[in-house]
């Protein structure tokens, strides 16, 4: 007896397909044929080719956020912490343009055909950022007044370093300096500035 088809298979078939294809030529028939049913048993999980799409991108953006949960541990300074999240980020992403540019640029396609789908993927990474943030407010090491805005600003002062949008800068045989100076001025004003309020500051 076969097994029946789930969305888990499909979106891994979906994922496959991408990377030979390419998102542009994908299909949803291509996806039914690499899974061996009908293109009719891929839509009654996904009801359309936009939504397939999107789901096999949240897939892909989970395994990240998975990756880059932060291991809380009271023995690591937040500084640290903050450090290596944005090194690993850094690297991952840096990682991928160099080793896996096909599926890179696939993905950096699929993520820009859907604002819910990037809101999701800043939500998550911003959401980590603002954890480790508070987890330095909450021992005296860092101060702000508003965490879930210094997280924001963190991620926009650090965005060369991981926006695909940078992705051609990331070879640059400096890049890594910069990184570490960006970085070093980031904590030095966690620790001892303060973020202005939303409605400024005299």
């Amino acid at each position: 007896m076969a097994e029946a088809l789930t969305a888990e298979a499909i979106l891994a078939a979906t994922e496959e397909v991408l990377r030979r294809y390419g998102p542009a030529k994908a299909t949803v028939v291509d996806v039914a044929k690499a899974l061996g049913v009908s293109h009719g048993s891929v839509y009654r999980h996904f009801a359309t080719k936009a939504a397939l799409r999107e789901a096999v991108t949240r897939r892909w953006l989970d395994a990240i956020h998975e990756e880059m949960e932060p291991a809380f541990d009271r023995e690591v300074p937040a500084s640290r912490m903050l450090r290596d999240w944005l090194q690993k980020l850094f690297d991952k992403k840096r990682r991928s343009h160099t080793e896996d540019l096909e599926l890179f640029t696939t993905f950096r396609t699929l993520v820009g055909e859907s604002s819910a789908v990037v809101e999701y993927h800043l939500g998550h990474l911003v959401g980590q950022l603002t954890r480790i943030i508070q987890a330095g407010v909450d021992t005296h090491e860092f101060v702000t007044d508003d965490v879930g805005r210094t997280a924001q600003a963190v991620w926009d002062a650090t965005q060369v370093f991981h926006h695909p949008a940078h992705a051609q800068e990331w070879g640059n045989p400096h890049i890594q300096d910069a990184f570490d100076a960006v970085v070093s001025l980031v904590v030095a004003g966690l620790r001892y500035n303060r973020i202005p309020s939303a409605a400024g500051d005299a």
